[in-house]
């Protein structure tokens, strides 16, 4: 079976706007700007073997905040300069009740099923609450990008991480399946 690093995108692969302790996303493709060190982590999760595959929920499109045209460019320029395999977005608000807005983890099952992914040799890394249970409700082991956002913090087991690099690493110097250098630290 393969494995996958699931990753956030805002907050995680670019920057998110940051209003009021809260993120949100860019508003444009002109507004999308890469982290510090995105390139080079995923780069590293390709030679390590993961497949690279963003799951983002993008409500704005639903509530008519963004357009779905302007989402998919953002999605198709971040697939052509960085080394993603996919990616992954879900346009539902939490009325809709849908499987794939996170916390509940259908994106990742469903690209599991899709390409054959061992979700507990995988990772999620996020920088939300909904990210970090999304990835424990799908069995992966999760990373968690701490910006001391002003909302509802996630609960452990999860490692906290200074960036989408640092836990790159982390992922690399695991030196065996099952070892638990990585768990419940999230305190």
């Amino acid at each position: 079976m393969k494995k996958a690093v699931f990753l956030d995108r805002d907050g995680v692969i670019n920057r998110s706007v940051v209003r009021g302790g809260k993120p949100f996303p860019p508003g444009s493709l002109e507004d999308v700007e890469i982290l510090p060190g995105v390139e080079a982590a995923l780069e590293r999760l390709r030679r390590a073997g993961y497949l690279n595959i963003v799951v983002t929920n993008q409500p704005d499109v639903r509530t008519g905040k963004q357009r779905l045209d302007v989402v998919e460019a953002m999605h198709r320029h971040l697939l052509a300069v960085l080394a993603l395999d996919e990616i992954r977005a879900c346009y539902h608000v939490d009325e809709d009740g849908c499987d794939c807005r996170k916390p509940r983890p259908g994106l990742l099952l469903d690209a599991a099923r899709e390409h054959g992914i061992d979700l507990a040799d995988s990772f999620m890394v996020g920088d939300r609450w909904r990210d970090v249970l999304a990835g424990q409700a799908a069995g992966c082991r999760v990373f968690f990008i701490d910006f001391g956002y002003q909302e509802r913090r996630p609960d452990p087991p999860y490692t906290r991480v200074a960036s989408l690099l640092e836990a790159a690493r982390a992922i690399e110097a695991e030196v065996s399946p099952g070892q638990t250098l990585l768990r419940g630290n999230g305190a």
